[in-house]
């Protein structure tokens, strides 16, 4: 059975990606962007990237969220995957005032998932060799 901490967190992680998506939307009826166009306003330009880089992450961090939990700890993972999603609002509430405010998110989410990937890496070699796959 699959934990219900890691199911959590990718729920939450997709909330904030549905979100980051309704805000883009938003943003074009506000600076009057006309689809296609990507580009006429900073401000605009600015939520276009909170969900482009949004999405950008989540394409390493849910493969990495579920390799760890199944591979290390379930609660850990999600543990971790929370502050990715915190990470990644900060991030999103700072680039929408600032480009220079996005640091800090960006930060936290980057850590995080680098953290869920190489732990993940260390879980399937631990396993792989505990196993006696290679004996």
């Amino acid at each position: 059975m699959l934990s219900p901490w890691p199911s959590l967190v990718t729920i939450s992680a997709l909330i904030v990606y549905f979100v980051v998506t309704i805000n883009v939307g938003r943003a074009r009826a506000k600076y009057k962007i006309i689809p296609p166009a990507m580009s006429g306003n900073p401000d605009f330009e600015r939520v276009v990237r909170v969900h482009e880089n949004t999405l950008e992450q989540l394409i390493s961090f849910l493969p990495a969220l579920w390799i760890f939990s199944a591979f290390v700890s379930p609660v850990w993972a999600a543990a971790i995957g929370g502050v990715w999603v915190v990470g990644r609002i900060i991030y999103a509430w700072g680039y929408y005032q600032a480009a220079e405010k996005r640091g800090i998110g960006f930060a936290i989410s980057s850590l995080t998932n680098m953290i869920l990937i190489i732990g993940s890496l260390v879980g399937i070699i631990l396993n792989v060799t505990q196993s006696g796959l290679f004996s």
